[in-house]
């Protein structure tokens, strides 16, 4: 297994947020779920661009045209410019947290449940379920590579897994007492990681 430590890049605070919560980004900007909206920042400046009234207290997505929200035991569909929920499906049982847009599906992360479902994004039924050794926070994919986040025990890290096993492939220790509640990646070589409580996004590098 591959192991190194997090090259944080930029950190950005919010004056108005106390929590972050889901992280995605739509090829221009960075969304983050801060409990009663959902926020664009720009990436670059950590500027806040917009906010859609949108209860946001887990895991987002982007599927390239809408958002996906986890809101209690349900999964709300966004339209990102009105902030208008099209439609929702049932969340898997169990606490979800972290989610992600590929192949065509949501893959959901449950934090204490230690697992990351393959859920079909107009019905809701779980297609697969991979298992996960720590706490899953948030979930993204860099390419073909799954990668999810770890929060416990005051210890996280980013995590690339076998999306067949949930073998560890590759770890990034982030500095003690620095969480990350929500994970997303910009595709390349980048991660954006949310802070939890701090209210904090941080932006870590990719290792080459």
């Amino acid at each position: 297994m591959k192991r190194s430590a997090a090259q944080i890049v930029r950190e950005f605070a919010f004056p108005d947020v106390t929590t972050v919560h889901g992280v995605s980004y739509d090829g221009n900007n960075v969304w983050i779920a801060t409990g009663d909206t959902l926020n664009a920042i720009d990436p670059d400046s950590g500027a806040t661009l917009r906010k859609l009234d949108v209860p946001a207290q887990a895991g987002t997505a982007y599927d390239g045209r809408h958002l996906f929200q986890i809101f209690g035991d349900r999964i709300q569909k966004v339209d990102p410019q009105s902030g208008k929920v099209l439609a929702t499906i049932p969340a898997p049982e169990g606490g979800c947290a972290g989610m992600a847009w590929a192949e065509g599906s949501l893959w959901v992360g449950q934090h204490r449940s230690r697992k990351i479902h393959q859920v079909d994004p107009d019905t809701g039924a779980i297609l697969r379920t991979i298992e996960a050794t720590r706490y899953v926070t948030g979930v993204t994919w860099l390419g073909d590579e799954l990668w999810h986040g770890t929060w416990q025990d005051d210890q996280s890290d980013l995590r690339r897994i076998d999306p067949k096993t949930g073998d560890v492939i590759e770890q990034i220790d982030m500095p003690k007492s620095l969480v990350v509640s929500g994970l997303e990646s910009n595709g390349r070589d980048t991660f954006f990681c949310g802070g939890g409580q701090s209210g904090k996004l941080r932006v870590v590098a990719r290792p080459r």
